[in-house]
């Protein structure tokens, strides 16, 4: 081999071990420096076409060598003088963290930065990068596995001023490979090697002595017990190292052909490592179990009495991975001035297990409730998070003592912060939970459970045990209605709208995630054991195949408030207010559930502001109960009457109705859905009705279905309330009396009270008690409130009419709205006729 002309004289040995260019080939040249025997270490080769000063910094990651790799000789090819363990993730990276031992140093920009005259000390090899510019390499004789050593020795390298100052940091340095070009240059230079030997190595204090240099002495600094020194740099840090996809366990198993087969969930059948101590080598009996929430670094189990005593320590000692590896989980190492980006990584990592969500502005997993056996939704604690941060994540923190890295419990700050977030970026919206197939926003059926990324449902439930056609007829329509009908022949309606409103529950419980809106769904009866909550529960046995656990009717708003908050968090199939004594209160919270798509407040126990969703079916019982004021409007009333003196006594053909449905919920849920599918595939024909203003959704869905069956509709009861309320009665009274007593005069409610009192009125003076009684006397301010209240509203074809005047008291009079169309009737005839006589020119 040619020789480079310097001022000394290089000893170099030819070697016979070169390609037909004069350079040897790259593996061997490797081969020669970190030599044959490698486990479980590796140098890193960079390998890339075009400029380097134009490339991606991701280019510069590299991979692991082999003695088998190829690369392109018309690359850029470099190799770490360094090698490097792996990571967690399996994986092997030019990070300081996975520094093992460096097994050369390397002198670049040698000829035109740096003279040949400065270098006193043969090389073991000599690398012509660009024209008159060489690297040259020095081979230790033990590599240097101390980094804090590494980094001296360069340091006085560079101090020593016989390389370039960017040379520091020899623990990730590159090198150019022989078989390589220079793509700075245009055109490529081909890198020629000038110089190669490898036996020429050299301790560390022999390279010391040759190159003429000096290691500083280590700084002296003052002790302080507050503060730790840092061994590491911060920009070579990776805050996140993902899990591995593949668990190493079980690649390390397979590799020593030691894996048989899957058993189960999490656990697998292996060949013992120790089978030669067996009882005539018995093969069979061993298992490896995946890590989990009790067994955190996995499971060894074998059933010989010989590894009696082995457990998943001894396992991993034999395959050679650490504890950290075995753990299969994310790390994220804690570093000053990256809390963004550590809160983050904490709420993607969150995200990826497909639990945990975000649901109106709150952290939120899914669980199922052990007594209940329901699937549930459930709001995560500042605690629990940081319990299922700690689950999911390796979290680990540098320790200036021992100077490495070191478990840890999540930081609390950093998991407040992730709880206190009023937006998240990762955690997907789950707006509830379906129990079965449900209808998507443009009304095609989703079969599938699990996620779903355009409603933010999750289904939990087998599509595959649901059995509805995709384009059901009118006669499976019919067909359907029969197999629910057969379900209610044993209650006893009072007429057929009440049995229509008992199918329109069924199918409303059915599809109850896939519509904004529906009543509330309310079973009155006369006396005990009618069969109201036997009903009720049939309802949700279409809702959830478990059974339901009623609650008490909230006393007044605020109680009302915070039961709907908790309970519509959760994301129940059902709420349902069993045996009320009491009319159905128009509670406002109950009434915005009810009407709108969602709710928004303070969730108890949380201390955050949420907003949920509502898509929650509504049930009530009670013995003479009935919805009163808004609620009228809001509520589906079924009405049972066995028409016996004690119904409890009476005999059922199916006693275990309830149970059968649960047992075959599948096949009963299909029929209800099948009816609600055939009207959409007949492309939904519309039953002219009474519309019902607020629960447009439901009344298409849950409704026009039954009439195109010829069913009664099932919201006669909600128009009958309307009429019947005990309310609207009240304000029906009092407009005829205040119409009869001061016809069209504007009247203060001063003057009324006191007309009620002095002019011996009873029906006026009863009325106003009614309204506004207070310990015998008439409530003035109230009664005014109660006026104002329902101004505007017509009973009978009368409404109240704030008057204006010159008092500042609010004076009112009864006005007939038939009157008013006539007159504005007579308005718009008049001009009418004006314009047509004008265009007439009269």
């Amino acid at each position: 081999m040619s020789i480079i002309s310097t001022n000394f004289i290089f000893d170099v040995l030819e070697t016979d071990i070169t390609d037909k260019s004069g350079n040897i080939d790259n593996n061997i040249f490797m081969q020669n420096i970190f030599g044959e025997n490698l486990y479980n270490i590796s140098p890193i080769i960079v390998s890339f076409s075009g400029n380097p000063n134009t490339i991606h910094n991701k280019n510069w990651n590299g991979f692991a060598w082999s003695k088998e790799l190829t690369v392109n000789s018309q690359n850029n090819n470099y190799f770490s003088l360094a090698t490097y363990k792996k990571n967690d993730s399996g994986k092997y990276r030019r990070k300081k963290s996975q520094f093992q031992t460096l097994h050369a140093v390397m002198l670049d920009d040698i000829g035109t930065k740096i003279s040949f005259e400065q270098i006193k000390l043969k090389p073991s090899w000599i690398l012509e990068t660009s024209s008159g510019n060489f690297q040259i390499g020095y081979i230790f004789e033990t590599p240097i596995s101390d980094i804090k050593l590494a980094d001296q020795l360069m340091k006085a390298i560079v101090i020593a001023k016989l390389c370039d100052p960017g040379a520091s940091g020899p623990a990730t340095r590159l090198a150019r490979l022989p078989v390589a070009v220079n793509g700075k240059h245009e055109p490529q230079f081909q890198c020629h090697l000038k110089a190669w030997n490898p036996n020429i190595r050299y301790s560390v204090d022999k390279l010391i002595d040759g190159l003429q240099i000096e290691l500083a002495e280590k700084n002296k600094t003052k002790s302080n017990k507050n503060k730790t020194e840092k061994f590491y740099d911060e920009e070579d840090i990776q805050i996140l190292t993902p899990s591995p996809k593949d668990n190493p366990v079980l690649i390390a198993l397979k590799k020593r052909a030691l894996y048989k087969l899957k058993l189960d969930e999490g656990k697998h059948d292996i060949t013992c490592p120790w089978l030669h101590e067996h009882t005539s080598s018995i093969n069979s009996g061993t298992a490896y179990f995946e890590p989990d929430n009790k067994y955190h670094i996995g499971g060894f189990k074998c059933q010989h009495g010989h590894c009696s005593e082995r457990n998943i320590k001894d396992l991993l000692d034999f395959l050679k991975i650490n504890v950290t590896s075995a753990r299969n989980k994310s790390t994220i190492k804690i570093i000053k001035g990256e809390l963004n980006n550590i809160v983050d990584i904490a709420e993607r990592e969150l995200a990826a297990t497909k639990i945990y969500y975000q649901r109106g502005g709150i952290i939120v997993s899914i669980y199922m409730d052990k007594n209940t056996k329901q699937t549930l939704i459930q709001a995560v604690t500042t605690s629990s998070l940081i319990r299922t941060l700690s689950d999911i994540a390796i979290w680990e923190q540098y320790d200036g003592r021992s100077k490495s890295w070191v478990r840890i419990d999540p930081p609390a700050r950093y998991v407040a912060i992730l709880f206190d977030s009023n937006n998240y970026q990762h955690l997907p919206v789950i707006n509830g939970l379906a129990r079965q197939p449900y209808l998507r926003p443009n009304k095609s059926l989703m079969k599938q459970p699990g996620y779903d990324l355009d409603t933010g449902m999750f289904g939990v439930f087998d599509g595959k045990k649901f059995l509805i056609p995709d384009k059901p007829s009118f006669d499976d329509a019919k067909e359907a209605l029969k197999i629910l009908n057969e379900l209610l022949d044993e209650f006893c309606f009072v007429n057929d709208e009440d049995k229509s409103a008992a199918i329109s529950a069924i199918l409303t419980a059915a599809i109850r995630p896939s519509i904004i809106n529906a009543p509330m769904i309310h079973v009155r009866a006369h006396t005990v054991g009618s069969g109201k909550s036997y009903l009720c529960a049939l309802i949700t046995a279409f809702a959830s195949p478990q059974q339901g656990t009623p609650t008490t009717f909230p006393a007044d708003d605020e109680e009302c408030r915070k039961l709907l908050l908790a309970e519509l968090l959760r994301s129940p199939a059902v709420i349902e207010f069993d045996n009320m004594t009491s009319d159905i209160l128009p509670h406002k919270s109950l009434c915005t559930a009810l009407t709108s798509e969602f709710m928004t407040g303070r969730i108890l126990g949380v201390s955050k502001t949420a907003t949920v969703n509502t898509r929650v079916l509504f049930l009530s019982s009670g013995n003479n109960v009935t919805p009163i004021k808004d609620m009228t409007r809001r509520c589906v009333t079924i009405n049972l009457n066995p028409e016996v003196e004690t119904p409890a006594t009476r005999t059922f053909k199916r006693p275990n109705l309830v149970a059968e449905v649960l047992k075959d919920r599948e096949r009963y849920v299909s029929a209800a859905i099948t009816i609600i599918r055939a009207w959409f595939v007949a492309k939904k024909p519309k039953t002219k009705c009474k519309p019902l203003a607020g629960f447009n959704d439901w009344s298409d869905i849950c409704r026009q279905p039954i009439l195109w069956l010829g069913c009664a509709d099932p919201a006669t009861s909600i128009f009958e309330a309307m009429k019947e309320d005990p309310d609207r009665e009240q304000l029906g009274r009092l407009l005829v009396i205040w119409k009869n007593t001061f016809g069209n005069i504007p009247t203060m409610v001063r003057d009324a009270v006191n007309m009620s009192i002095l002019s011996g009125n009873e029906e006026l003076k009863e009325i106003l008690h009614d309204i506004a009684d207070e310990r015998g006397n008439i409530n003035r301010r109230r009664l005014g409130r109660w006026i104002k209240r329902h101004q505007g509203q017509i009973v009978d074809g009368l409404r109240f009419e704030r008057c204006s005047g010159n008092t500042s008291a609010e004076k009112w009079k009864v006005i007939s709205v038939l009157s008013v169309n006539n007159d504005n009737n007579q308005k718009n005839a008049n001009s009418a006729q004006a314009y047509l006589n004008a265009s007439k020119g009269e």
